[in-house]
């Protein structure tokens, strides 16, 4: 997913969003939205194209497991 956000699976990706963030808060017909421990950006909220996940969604979310893994003590915040 870091090296190439534009080709992965909608299926895949729903995965790792749940892995992470638990079961979607909302899900309507093209969208599913996830709870996080933040409010503001990055969100969760991921849509399903052609069976595709949209690059910049899988972008937002690579930020939001590091803010979470950050905010767990897993990893060290490098923004600096």
């Amino acid at each position: 997913m870091l090296k190439n956000p534009k080709n992965i699976s909608c299926a895949d990706f729903r995965k790792v969003c749940e892995h992470y963030f638990g079961e979607p808060r909302q899900e309507r017909s093209s969208h599913c939205v996830f709870k996080t421990a933040w409010q503001g950006n990055p969100r969760i909220n991921i849509q399903n194209e052609k069976g595709k996940a949209k690059a910049y969604q899988v972008r937002q979310v690579l930020q939001a497991i590091d803010k979470l893994e950050v905010q767990n003590g897993n990893k060290t915040d490098n923004t600096d």
